[in-house]
């Protein structure tokens, strides 16, 4: 990575999106509900031949660790998670059928939460439930997201007999001092023999989460976990950055602030991150992200149609995608739609036979437009103007005047390079990525014009 000085750390450095979605979910409101998304999926429906993306959120888990920014149930009655089942296959059958023919999936991913917190019958039970409902593309992206603390080998066959080929595991460090102060106590050992026998089973790509910016974290230690990931070789790493923000996570209040690294400490973990990946042959993909070259996410950024929606980067982008599952958000026919947050709402709707919409946000013209520019340069690190105006139908330099000028400084500062038909990040602007959004986004500079932010530092 090139230097990064501590005066550039310091002006750009600040809250911005992750941008999973655009306009974010800080726009959505309680205007959009269950009528708007019912309209919405019966304009769906009318596109049959079209593919789709599936979410499912599956929120919990035993206990919480404390840098936790997922909408998560806490509980150890198992009780809790059948009647969730339950209900969630009300909620599967519902949209189905209000999707009519449209039922071919593309990408299905499920999160929590803790999705191994089901049992493996279990497991089983919900990929039935979807598959009588929707019909799977043969090279369909089917990820999960699992804790190797909890999920056992018969949680692996389970997932396999479902169909999932790719299996995401948290790790974010392995360090012990790291573990205790963000309490999630997670041996290497463990990690690498649940890897080995997702490899036995036939998974064919294996993510690995990691986080910088724990508490105790150290570069020293950090390159340690490096290593041993390494060792372990996963076809794809996640590294993200930590979002302290007590204020809207009361839980991270249990986090010493003063043990957080400092930014400079920060920015000094990423590098290392970048130095031990690259230089065992990933390619930096996307923003926090990296990949072998013959991994469907490395081809991906190399043939640049890697995309981004609110599963992450994929390499199987769907026009639309329905989100199942409390706080599950449904992004289709050019609205966003969020189902209720508070398990107890999510449930009531169901059972009273009520999509449980709660909020959302109809995209206008404009929304869509700078949604395109915006995830093309999450995804891809640069913008090809004439190949926009040709899909969107604008003059680039005219519609985003303003967006350009801002970008300007950006240039100054070596993060860009700007030119009558591009712009693309240098390798010193690649960490700054997220700023470079920014510029597109028209909605940014009133959210953060007052009280706490909501959204996490962009390093």
């Amino acid at each position: 990575m090139t230097t990064i000085t501590a005066d550039l750390l310091a002006r750009y450095d600040r809250p911005g999106p992750r941008y999973t979605s655009y306009p974010t979910a800080a726009e959505f409101h309680e205007g959009v509900g269950a009528e708007a998304y019912a309209e919405r999926l019966a304009a769906a429906a009318r596109h049959p031949e079209r593919p789709l993306g599936l979410y499912v959120h599956l929120p919990f888990c035993e206990n919480r660790c404390h840098y936790c920014g997922c909408n998560v149930v806490i509980t150890s009655r198992r009780e809790v998670a059948r009647q969730y089942l339950d209900v969630l296959k009300t909620e599967i059958l519902d949209v189905a059928t209000r999707l009519g023919e449209r039922r071919t999936v593309r990408q299905m991913h499920w999160g929590g939460g803790t999705p191994t917190y089901l049992e493996p019958a279990q497991i089983c039970e919900l990929g039935a439930a979807l598959r009588a409902s929707f019909a799977l593309e043969h090279d369909a992206e089917i990820a999960v997201e699992v804790d190797p603390r909890v999920t056992t080998a018969a949680h692996l066959v389970a997932l396999r007999t479902v169909g999932f080929n790719r299996l995401s595991l948290g790790v974010q460090d392995f360090t012990p001092a790291v573990q205790v102060a963000m309490g999630r106590i997670q041996s290497f050992e463990a990690t690498a023999a649940l890897v080995a026998d997702a490899r036995r089973l036939g998974f064919e790509s294996i993510n690995v989460d990691l986080i910088y910016g724990l508490p105790n974290q150290k570069t020293a230690t950090f390159q340690h976990t490096l290593e041993q990931v390494l060792a372990i070789r996963p076809e794809r790493v996640a590294v993200y950055g930590y979002a302290h923000m007590p204020w809207l996570k009361v839980h991270q209040r249990r986090i010493d602030e003063a043990a957080l690294p400092t930014p400079p400490e920060r920015l000094a973990l990423v590098a290392a991150t970048a130095q031990a990946f690259q230089g065992a042959g990933y390619l930096a993909v996307g923003m926090d992200h990296f990949a072998l070259p013959e991994d469907d996410m490395g081809r991906a950024h190399e043939a640049g149609t890697l995309w981004r929606n609110f599963m992450g980067y994929t390499v199987r982008h769907a026009p639309d995608s329905i989100g199942f599952g409390m706080s599950a958000i449904s992004d289709v026919e050019g609205a966003y739609v969020q189902n209720h947050h508070k398990l107890g709402r999510y449930q009531e709707a169901v059972r009273g036979q009520l999509l449980p919409a709660a909020r959302g946000y109809v995209l206008s013209e404009d929304d869509k437009i700078r949604r395109h520019v915006i995830t093309a340069l999450m995804c891809n690190g640069r913008l090809d103007l004439p190949a926009i105006e040709d899909r969107l139908g604008i003059d680039f330099l005219s519609y985003f005047a303003s967006a350009w000028e801002a970008l300007a400084a950006l240039e100054a500062d070596g993060l860009v390079v700007r030119s009558e038909s591009a712009l693309e990040l240098t390798d010193l602007g690649a960490p700054f990525v997220r700023n470079a959004a920014m510029a597109f986004d028209a909605y940014l500079e009133h959210r953060l014009s007052g009280g706490k932010a909501r959204f996490s530092r962009t390093v």
